[in-house]
């Protein structure tokens, strides 16, 4: 047994080693996540949703930008199927689910844009580079602009109160969602070719 110990001793240097490089990592990838959250409008709100992604990111303004998107994308279908529901509660006015509806509406065309984005994204390199962000920036923009739409279809409408503070908080959030994600987009495509900034 006695002559087990070395390798055991060994063992666990090596598993401690491995341990703190790993941890090191992580530190290095969320504090990547955390500086570059700095463009953003809503930088808290990006460290947040991002940050759980650390692994993955690592230290890739592309596969920041993208799974900014990937979230953004993600809750915008969420956020629909919930407003689609909501529309449809007893109680609801036909004005109210009418709004509704032409929210669902407009955020179905604010997902297409981010779909349409995010397989940009995994096209955008070589030569037509500058292209493809373009046409990104130009969609993450009017995906934007979408939502926009759908929360001033609820203004001026009586809906319930707890209902509609529930509808606009959760539209709220994915324009800001939105909005992070093209800062991101904007900070990845001008650290690669000085390309032009849309705003968000």
């Amino acid at each position: 047994m006695e002559g087990k110990n070395p390798l055991i001793t060994t063992l666990l240097i090596l598993l401690t080693t491995y341990r703190s490089t790993c941890s090191a990592r992580v530190v290095t990838n969320t504090e990547f996540i955390k500086s570059s959250c700095g463009v953003t409008t809503y930088p808290q709100l990006c460290y947040n949703s991002l940050s759980t992604y650390a692994s993955k990111i690592q230290t890739s303004p592309k596969l920041l930008a993208n799974t900014a998107l990937f979230i953004t994308l993600s809750n915008t279908k969420a956020t629909s199927t919930e407003i689609t529901k909501l529309s449809k509660q007893h109680g609801i006015g036909p004005r109210e689910a009418s709004a509704m509806a032409d929210c669902v509406e407009t955020l179905g065309d604010s997902v297409d844009m981010l779909q349409q984005s995010m397989a940009e994204m995994g096209q955008a390199s070589g030569s037509d580079f500058g292209l493809h962000m373009n046409n990104i920036q130009t969609w993450v923009s009017a995906a934007l602009t979408d939502e926009d739409t759908c929360m001033d279809g609820f203004a001026g409408n009586s809906m319930n109160g707890n209902v509609e503070n529930m509808v606009r908080s959760k539209i709220v959030n994915i324009t800001h969602l939105t909005s992070n994600a093209l800062a991101l987009i904007n900070n990845y495509a001008s650290g690669q070719t000085g390309f032009p900034q849309v705003k968000t």
